[in-house]
């Protein structure tokens, strides 16, 4: 259910279910996890209200999340229910097989309709920006490492009066804050963005970053999961479009068409690794019974030639 209200202990939205894994579509401004005491509303918490069976005692927090989300983002977040299933998710998240897009507003109107985003990000070091990260060659920067996002323009309008842009995000690496620095190193940052818009951008309910789409090339099933879309008028009637360049169905299809399209070529090619493989083993085994052949023809000529000499 899209909804401007907070998050409460029932307000938990499931996605899908099965034996394995649970996506829940997590509400914005709300921890995944917390140790400590006062924070009583976490998807942890939510979870364990809604599934107490299915909480696993050998685990800290119950369930085992495969990845992270920002406190201020919401969207699809995937819960693996056994080890296995963890140890699944995870691979394909340490491949980098997993497909994730989301959905933003950004200020201002965005002139390049689609554009790589591609600025390496580090830990800002500076004093009293500790807990935010900054792309290369800011003062304070350490350990910067390469990160790509994909940006696709979607539309074009207002937020409460203001120029704001539509996009869909797809991070091509997996940085912490990646999605928000790039955007604001670009000169657009998320709407909503307290901390990365030095905190002057308070006026809106939420940071607008959403986790619309996670896809993970799982065996034999891949999970493939939408978590809608906040951005809509009739949620939050702030937000008035006034220009489509493409939908977002449409976006997403082609998005997924290409992504179909890199695993078959990816398969393609590990067969083909695969055949030459067994080629190469084929060969080698072809060429120890020739030289055994040869070495027997050799032992024989020999007895022959004692046996005719005696």
């Amino acid at each position: 259910m899209m909804t401007t209200e907070p998050a409460s202990l029932e307000s938990l939205h499931v996605l899908h279910q099965s034996d394995d894994y649970i996506v829940v579509d997590k509400h914005w401004d709300i921890r995944i996890d917390s140790k400590m005491w006062y924070e009583k509303h976490t998807v942890q918490a939510q979870l364990r209200h809604r599934f107490p069976q299915l909480a696993d005692p050998s685990t800290y927090y119950g369930f085992r999340f495969c990845h992270q989300l920002d406190f201020s983002t919401s969207g699809a977040l995937c819960v693996a229910l056994n080890k296995a299933a963890a140890g699944r998710a995870y691979c394909c998240f340490k491949d980098r097989t997993v497909t994730k897009a989301y959905l933003a507003l950004l200020r201002g109107w965005v002139e390049e309709e689609t554009q790589t985003l591609d600025f390496s990000i580090g830990k800002n070091s500076s004093e009293g920006k500790t807990h935010m990260m900054c792309i290369e060659g800011t003062e304070g920067c350490e350990n910067p490492k390469p990160c790509q996002t994909e940006l696709t323009v979607l539309e074009f309008g207002l937020y409460d009066g203001d120029p704001v842009t539509k996009v869909l995000l797809q991070p091509l690496t997996g940085r912490t804050h990646q999605l928000r620095v790039h955007c604001s190193a670009i000169g657009h940052p998320i709407v909503g963005d307290f901390t990365y818009s030095s905190g002057a951008d308070d006026t809106p309910y939420r940071m607008m970053l959403h986790a619309h789409l996670l896809h993970i090339p799982l065996e034999p099933q891949p999970l493939l999961v939408c978590a809608g879309d906040p951005f809509l008028p009739v949620v939050d009637p702030k937000w008035l479009p006034q220009r489509s360049l493409r939908t977002l169905k449409a976006t997403v299809d082609a998005l997924m068409e290409q992504r179909g399209q890199e695993e078959r070529k990816l398969k393609e090619e590990e067969r083909e690794r695969e055949r030459r493989k067994q080629e190469r083993k084929k060969g080698r085994r072809e060429q120890r019974t020739e030289e055994e052949s040869e070495e027997q023809r050799r032992q024989c000529q020999e007895w022959l030639s004692e046996w005719a000499g005696d």
